[in-house]
């Protein structure tokens, strides 16, 4: 099958208006819905239009790239990309991470209070996770350290219903 702008044109547009449709309603928190899905997996569609799009014009992306504005165009976004991945402070944070880190902080029993558990059985689910706690006064930060996701994944294990 041979690639035609007749139809990669059209469904890099359409995919693009899908996006960014999405895109605006997610950033002013009017979405609803599947909105964030399709956007999430629209994403991929669009990924693959544009690839597509670059191929069957693919002389005229390099001419492009080979002038000082698109060199510079280029150079602008991948830029603005690497800025992208710059910690934004305590700010940038995902809304969850606090409440997380302050039940990690906890102490387990009243860890035990929110998993509606007892103490002993919160021992015991830490034990199958591979965590020997010592004392009901220690907290699930105690015994894997700092690291945020190794909390999550421990407090996902603990939380989950009695086995």
């Amino acid at each position: 099958m041979t690639l035609k702008r007749e139809w990669v044109t059209p469904v890099a547009a359409g995919t693009f208006l899908l996006s960014a449709a999405t895109g605006v309603l997610i950033f002013f928190h009017v979405d609803s819905g599947l909105n964030k899905a399709a956007h999430e997996w629209l994403s991929w569609a669009l990924l693959a239009a544009v690839v597509l799009h670059g191929a069957v014009n693919f002389t005229a992306l390099r001419m492009h790239l080979g002038s000082r504005r698109g060199q510079a165009l280029a150079g602008l976004f991948v830029l603005v990309l690497a800025l992208s991945f710059v910690p934004a402070g305590k700010g940038g944070e995902p809304p969850f991470l606090a409440p997380m880190r302050a039940l990690a902080a906890a102490p387990l029993a009243t860890v035990a209070e929110v998993a509606r558990t007892t103490p002993e059985d919160l021992r015991g689910r830490l034990a199958a996770a591979g965590y020997a706690a010592s004392s009901d006064r220690q907290s699930v930060a105690d015994l894997v350290g700092p690291d945020p996701r190794q909390q999550t994944r421990v407090l996902g294990a603990i939380m989950g219903p009695s086995r």
